[in-house]
């Protein structure tokens, strides 16, 4: 039992603080062996507290942890160093990753693969020339991992390969049908060229990305249910402006 309320040299990142007390955060963490976790970082607010220089976003840290309840103790952070801090677009992008980590992950669910993916697009963010690339990569690991993984090759209906220049629609929970059918009416229509594309990350074709973006986003709001995501708002809002 000792053993399982107490974890060391865990690879993570933070995802969200709040202030708890009059001198500690609660800090939502995700951990590569541990999935996401709470963590009280006691003191992490007092000016001279060497917690406030370590727990920073987008940046690896290496942490240690004790405690049996759902809100454990940190009692070691050890920054990893290595990735440029994110800015701008690429920042917002950043905390929508971190948002859906928050909203869909359950407590003390490992997936590793999901963490390499969300390590991978922190790694990408700060230089691409393509933030949507990177969003849609990540995007599809994450609903694979939560059991909803895309079928891009073939109809759910038969089995067909997908055609390039067939009209599709993409119906949650099953996958795509072709355009016309009854069981399309609740999908997201889209080109078959479309799932190809997503089938290899290829987002280079400008109907690849619109289209692309409206089943990831149909998707994702799928699992949320009735809950939203503000990074996606503010996305919105900014390329308004």
């Amino acid at each position: 039992m000792a053993e399982r309320a107490r974890r060391d040299g865990q690879p993570a990142y933070l995802l969200h603080t709040y202030p708890y007390r009059e001198t500690s955060l609660v800090a939502e963490i995700y951990t590569r062996d541990a999935g996401r976790v709470a963590l009280i970082a006691r003191g992490a607010r007092r000016p001279r507290s060497a917690l406030r220089g370590v727990l920073m976003a987008f940046q690896p840290l290496l942490l240690g942890w004790s405690g049996k309840a759902e809100l454990k103790t940190l009692h070691k952070a050890e920054w990893q160093g290595g990735y440029l801090p994110l800015r701008g677009l690429s920042l917002i992008c950043g905390f929508y990753l971190n948002e859906l980590l928050l909203k869909l992950l359950p407590r003390e669910d490992p997936h590793e693969r999901l963490f390499e993916a969300y390590a991978d697009a922190l790694a990408q963010l700060p230089h691409a020339q393509d933030h949507a690339a990177v969003l849609r990569r990540f995007e599809r690991v994450l609903l694979r991992e939560l059991g909803y993984g895309l079928v891009l090759d073939r109809e759910v209906v038969g089995g067909t390969p997908i055609e390039p220049a067939t009209r599709y629609c993409y119906v949650p929970e099953r996958g795509p049908v072709p355009a016309g059918l009854a069981a399309a009416q609740s999908g997201v229509e889209l080109a078959g060229q479309t799932l190809i594309d997503m089938a290899v990350d290829h987002y280079a074709d400008p109907q690849t990305v619109q289209q692309s973006k409206a089943l990831m986003r149909a998707l994702i709001n799928h699992c949320l249910g009735r809950q939203t995501l503000h990074t996606r708002q503010l996305l919105r809002d900014l390329q308004q402006l």
